[in-house]
């Protein structure tokens, strides 16, 4: 599967998140945390690697810095990182992320 295609289908999966369902997610952020704890927790039950949740979490960064505006001031400060990182720094941060919520 190529990035392109990867891309479009997290953005895909983001999109049909209804709004409500989203500002409940993205409004405080251990709600946040807890929705990226249970996403990784299904991507280790299919047997992804951390590489492969990186690459992940990387995806979903990229849209919320896109698309969603950041509801909370750890939002904010992320969003803040990501803009100014270069790809693999962002792609560190992600990791982070990860570990943050194993």
């Amino acid at each position: 599967m190529d990035s392109s295609h990867s891309q479009e289908k997290v953005e895909q999966q983001l999109q049909q998140i209804d709004e409500e369902k989203k500002e409940n997610i993205l409004t405080r952020f251990d709600s946040f945390k807890s929705y990226l704890a249970e996403q990784v927790e299904k991507g280790e039950k299919l047997g992804l690697s951390e590489e492969a949740l990186a690459k992940a979490a990387e995806k979903v960064g990229n849209y919320l810095a896109a698309h969603e505006e950041p509801r909370n001031r750890e939002e904010h400060l992320l969003k803040e990182m990501w803009k100014v990182a270069e790809k693999d720094q962002q792609h560190q941060l992600a990791h982070i992320l990860i570990n943050m919520v194993k």
